[in-house]
């Protein structure tokens, strides 16, 4: 009898838990149709990136350069929130799976709990920190009066989004992928909506310029936190703080956490490295670092099919791998990892060719688009093996190997991104920024795939169907 993966499982059929459909059929048209509406939600949230730091750019160099220092740390902060949806999915699915609604339904409204009380924590220390974070990031002093005018609303807000990513991770255990979209979507589009208003103004209102930016976000989360709360109470799992009292809230706490833990550090690496070439850069002046903040926007959008995939690969890995159809993960691999190179590649070569008349889309400064475009010239060209790198992630994760891909991601930072960079930087200036990103992209694409080849037993580039998988399947499967 075939398992049923649902940790990672993200279904499109909205009617109820997904099965194990994804051992049978087309590996590719299971690719396709998981990854396409992950693309949607992806590309929503990272077109907020986009669209705040092109009216941002309206207002000047400086306003630019302010945001670019606040980018990393907001992406981060959201890619804990990520971590915590995550770990929600994970155990409300395993309890639909297992047949037993009542315990999904006390784990789904203990995860919103959680997930409120932790933005509440998490708030509060941002506030208390804005300050220390950002002069620590050498942001340069005529800079932090921009910055408080973000972090403080931001800060106050911040909670509603972790109260989001919890109804999102309900939904997602319930094989609602399009409902769960449809909120990413909807909090897009009223920060689109938003954001010419409130940061340049409009119809006679002058907006409140670098501040405005983030009350467009809070306008977001509440639509969209609205729609969620909505559409959640139309599902099997409806918010009932009645059963907070049901729960035995320590092995919830504890069930939630070992899955949202390693995958919020995973998730939030990225950032935080880049935070890191964004202080690099402070010394090169703000022209440098506007061009890199607006060059990672830029690159956030890029990468979104990446983003999908990433996200998609779970679900068809983890479901086969549970049935022992280890040919079928091997092939999913290979097609994956050839669409990252393939993909990204090609992506690069867009971005490169058409660097100038991007940069010249967020600023009019001659010095930040030539900041831009050469960011572009040198990074563009590592996208390929970032997506090697998150797509292995999701693929161990998958196979309850997460402390590898929590693993990985430390290393990508800490023993290439971050050193490269420092030592490269003197010689070669900004440039030797952009190459610690480069290097660390290829580097740990090379490495990602390699290591859940080897796990996985199957290998992306490996010939025969015969291998060590069905071999070692009970050493490194261990729910056999």
């Amino acid at each position: 009898m075939r398992a049923v993966t649902l940790a990672m499982a993200d279904s499109d059929n909205d009617d109820g838990p997904s099965q194990a459909r994804l051992t049978q059929g087309s590996i590719v048209r299971h690719l396709v149709t998981q990854t396409t509406p992950m693309m949607v939600g992806v590309a929503a949230i990272m077109s907020v990136g986009i669209i705040d730091a092109y009216f941002v750019g309206q207002l000047g160099a400086a306003e630019l350069a302010a945001v670019s220092f606040i980018f990393p740390v907001t992406v981060a902060l959201q890619s804990l929130g990520v971590g915590v949806m995550a770990g929600i999915s994970s155990v409300v699915s395993r309890a639909l799976g297992g047949g037993d609604i009542e315990r999904a339904r006390r784990l789904g409204n203990l995860g919103i709990a959680l997930s409120a009380t932790f933005g509440l924590v998490l708030a509060a220390l941002l506030y208390l920190l804005r300050m220390p974070l950002f002069r620590l990031m050498q942001a340069d002093e005529s800079l932090l009066p921009l910055i408080d005018a973000y972090m403080v609303p931001f800060a106050v807000g911040f909670p509603l989004l972790l109260l989001l990513m919890g109804v999102n991770g309900c939904l997602r255990a319930q094989g609602a992928a399009k409902r769960a979209s449809l909120i990413l979507v909807s909090f897009a589009v009223a920060n689109w909506i938003l954001d010419p208003i409130l940061i340049t103004g409009a119809f006679g209102f002058e907006g409140f310029g670098v501040a405005g930016a983030a009350y467009a976000t809070i306008g977001g989360w509440l639509v969209g936190g609205g729609i969620g709360f909505a559409l959640l109470e139309t599902s099997e799992i409806r918010l009932a703080p009645r059963r907070l009292l049901e729960c035995d809230w320590r092995e919830g706490t504890l069930a939630i956490v070992r899955v949202a833990g390693p995958a919020s550090f995973s998730n939030s690496i990225n950032p935080i490295g880049l935070a890191v070439l964004t202080a690099f850069l402070a010394k090169f002046g703000q022209e440098a670092v506007a061009g890199f903040g607006a060059g990672g926007r830029l690159q956030s959008f890029a990468v979104v099919p990446l983003l999908g995939l990433s996200s998609s690969i779970g679900g068809i890995v983890g479901q086969n791998w549970g049935a022992h159809e280890f040919d079928r993960v091997r092939r999913a691999l290979r097609w994956a990892g050839g669409f990252c190179i393939l993909y990204g590649l090609a992506v690069a070569a867009i971005l490169v060719a058409f660097r100038e008349p991007l940069g010249a889309l967020f600023s009019d400064d001659p010095q930040v688009t030539g900041a831009l475009a050469r960011y572009l010239e040198v990074a563009a060209w590592g996208y390929a093996g970032y997506g090697l790198l998150i797509v292995s992630n999701g693929a161990l994760n998958a196979i309850g190997r997460a402390e590898l891909a929590l693993v990985q991601s430390l290393g990508r930072v800490l023993l290439v991104m971050v050193p490269v960079a420092f030592l490269v930087r003197g010689p070669w200036g900004a440039d030797g920024v952009y190459v610690g990103e480069l290097a660390s992209n290829i580097v740990g694409g090379v490495v990602a795939a390699g290591v859940a080849g080897y796990i996985a037993g199957v290998g992306f580039f490996s010939r025969s169907d015969s291998g060590g998988a069905k071999s070692r399947k009970g050493a490194a499967h261990p729910q056999g």
